[in-house]
């Protein structure tokens, strides 16, 4: 029998995670073990798919479904429950467990780039990647605003970011799909002008390398960094948690 893991989200083209797995398991010889892509086009696909094999022992979640999979679930983790998103399940004997390793992946990639003046956070998007941050940058006693395209209570519109906030909130970070590929154009809408050497823009694309919002933050002489830390350090914890 295999040990299969698999990725949910949808679309899956261009997706990390079977390209890194399966070197992974090819380079250790696990010649039984197999990575796939899972596109559902519906979260409600999810329990035919665990009924399509006995063999899996656990997924990826990737967007669109970090927080629609809840329910489909048999528990969570402490930490996946206290941020309300899952990206990793485990499967034992039938049953599904959801950690969040986003938070992890992105603790561990932002921590060596903090510096004292790193104090408050804009966090650009609020979907399930934005919970994994929120919840890192409590950890990390950093304050936050949440900032939306749309007005909605307690968060900030882009329309909202004025010199006052953008100098005062010196770490920016980016959990939108704003200049993920193809879409290489595009960025989120911020005063970049605004912008100066000690901000910390943070993005977790990691396709392309160098997205709009981290090349105009650069020119700004702010201190950047992309996704791809992070998606290596929560792809080593997702191996960790189907290990344990």
């Amino acid at each position: 029998m295999a040990h299969r893991f698999g990725i949910i989200g949808f679309p899956l083209d261009h997706s990390f995670s079977p390209t890194y797995f399966n070197n992974k398991f090819k380079q250790e010889g696990r010649s039984d073990y197999i990575y796939v892509k899972c596109p559902l086009t519906r979260i409600e696909e999810f329990p035919d798919l665990l009924k399509q094999y006995d063999d899996w022992e656990g997924f990826n979640v990737t967007i669109p479904y970090k927080e629609k999979i809840i329910p489909y679930l048999n528990r969570l983790s402490e930490q996946a429950a206290a941020i309300g998103a899952v990206n990793c399940i485990r499967v034992r004997a039938g049953e599904t467990i959801g950690f969040n390793t986003d938070a992890i992946g992105f603790q561990r990639s932002l921590i060596p780039l903090l510096r004292p003046v790193h104090t408050h956070a804009l966090i650009l998007g609020t979907g399930g990647a934005s919970r994994a941050v929120a919840y890192v940058l409590r950890q990390e006693k950093i304050s936050y605003q949440l900032v939306s395209r749309r007005k909605q209570p307690g968060m900030l519109t882009y329309d909202e970011l004025n010199a006052d906030i953008i100098s005062s909130h010196l770490l920016i970070v980016n959990t939108t799909p704003a200049g993920m590929y193809p879409h290489v154009d595009e960025a989120p809408p911020l005063p970049y002008d605004l912008i100066g050497k000690d901000h910390l823009l943070f993005d977790l694309i990691y396709n392309p390398s160098l997205t709009k919002f981290l090349q105009l933050g650069q020119q700004q002489g702010a201190q950047i960094q992309n996704g791809y830390n992070m998606l290596i350090l929560q792809a080593e914890a997702s191996w960790e948690i189907w290990n344990s």
